[in-house]
Formats: C-alpha cells, sequence, structure tokens
C-alpha cells in the first residue's frame, strides 16, 4: 500500500519497514518487493548486493518473480559476477512456471546465444508462450522474428498481427514496427494515414533514453507526410489524437 500509495500517502521508507519486517519472517512476496527497492533505491539508498540477496531468498522459495529478479541480476552483473549460465537457469525455472517475464527473458537469452548455443527456434517458443499472455514486448519480438524469418519461415502477415497485438497495448517499439509495415506495405496493404498514424504515436511514446530512437522515426514521418494530401495528414493526426491503449490481460 506504502509503495504504490493505494489508500495511503505513497512512502517509500514505510514501505521498506512494512516489507522487512515480513521478509524476515519468511514472506515470499515482501523479500521479493524488498529486493526491488533495493535494486531500484526506494525508500533506501540503492542496493545491488542486497537485492540479490533477498531476491534468491524468494528464488529459493520458488516465487517466480524472485527467480526472474535474480536471473536479471546476473545477466547484467549487479551485485554478483556476470553469469549468464546462471541467468539462464533462474530464468528458466520462472519460466517454467508460466511467469511471462522471465519467458521473454529466456526468449531473449535463445535469441543472442547468451548462456546457452544460439537458438531461435527456442526462441521463437518461449516468445510466443509470453506474447499468448499478453506480454506486449514478447509479442513484438516475435513480430520481428516474423518480419526476419528467425526460427520460422519469413512471414509479414504474422509479423504485422503481432506488431498489432503489442502497439495497440502502447508499446513503442511494436507502434514504430507497424507504421513501417504500413508504410512499406508489408504484410497488409500500403497505407500512408495508419503509417503516419502509428510512427506519429511511436514517436510521442519513446522514452528520454530513446531520444536517437524519437528523432529517426520523426524523420520517416517526414517522409510520409510529403507523400500525403493535407486532408490525409489530418486523418491520421486524428487517429493518432483519438486512440488509446487497450491493456490485455494475460
Amino acid at each position: 500500500m506504502y509503495a504504490k500509495g493505494q489508500g495511503v500517502l505513497q512512502d517509500y521508507a514505510q514501505a521498506m519497514k512494512s516489507y522487512r519486517k515480513a521478509a524476515e519472517q519468511g514472506y515470499v512476496k515482501a523479500q521479493y518487493n524488498l529486493g526491488v527497492m533495493y535494486a531500484k533505491g526506494l525508500g533506501v539508498p540503492q542496493d545491488n548486493a542486497e537485492a540479490m540477496s533477498w531476491y534468491r531468498k524468494a528464488a529459493e522459495q520458488g516465487y517466480a518473480a524472485g527467480q526472474n529478479g535474480l536471473g536479471v541480476m546476473f545477466e547484467n552483473g549487479q551485485g554478483i559476477l556476470q553469469d549468464y549460465a546462471e541467468a539462464m537457469r533462474w530464468y528458466r525455472k520462472a519460466a517454467e512456471q508460466g511467469y511471462a517475464p522471465a519467458q521473454f527473458n529466456l526468449s531473449r537469452m535463445y535469441a543472442k546465444g547468451q548462456g546457452v548455443p544460439l537458438d531461435f527456434a527456442e526462441a521463437m517458443s518461449w516468445y510466443r508462450k509470453a506474447a499468448e499472455q499478453g506480454l506486449a514486448s514478447s509479442q513484438n519480438n516475435l513480430g520481428v522474428m516474423y518480419a526476419d524469418g528467425q526460427g520460422v519461415p519469413q512471414n509479414y502477415a504474422e509479423a504485422m498481427k503481432w506488431y498489432r497485438r503489442a502497439a495497440e497495448q502502447g508499446l513503442a517499439r511494436a507502434q514504430y514496427n507497424l507504421g513501417l509495415m504500413f508504410y512499406k506495405g508489408e504484410g497488409v496493404p500500403q497505407d500512408y494515414v495508419l503509417a503516419h498514424m502509428w510512427l506519429n504515436l511511436a514517436a510521442s511514446r519513446f522514452s528520454a533514453k530513446e531520444g536517437e530512437k524519437r528523432k529517426a522515426t520523426e524523420k520517416i514521418i517526414d517522409i510520409v507526410a510529403s507523400i500525403m494530401t493535407p486532408d490525409q495528414i489530418a486523418e491520421a493526426q486524428r487517429l493518432a489524437w483519438e486512440w488509446n491503449p487497450k491493456k490485455e490481460v494475460g
């Protein structure tokens, strides 16, 4: 409640006290939450070693989110030496419990050949599991693999399907990919209005850390706009203005 400000003013320090009390009594969700607070420096100085410690306690009790968090720490070398094999081990434990973020992380490792031999077919399999649960990042990456023909025959129609599901949830990368597909007419009839709409939405939703991606998207929007009529541009802007994200229930 204190961490999310539910019914009370948000107070990370008070949340830390509550989580710690429960975590020290062995409550697994509190152990995981304590790890998150240390990892992000919420209500306490950021401390990867402490985050690792609490994630491990939750993970060893079989808590999937804790296992995934521990995997992230091993993958990134936070609070411990980087170890892709250990990251894979913990991601797999959580993924096999059906935890979508871990399924996504496991897929990434297979797609990059980190901690395991490169295996696009395995990456596709795990991306699909997470995508079917509604995880937007996995839906987008599944679309990329269909578009590029990685681990599966190239299929623009399937790529479009998965880009669209992620884009409708508000994922900027997927909105960008969807916009490009409409611009190029890949998997769908070419449609400059929808290309402009989705690219415009993507540009508005890229984070501060993705400034270069935003600039590149804005350049493409200018190219698309240059071959559109004023009425088409107005229609694309109206569609973007009226659009609202539709989160999927996993």
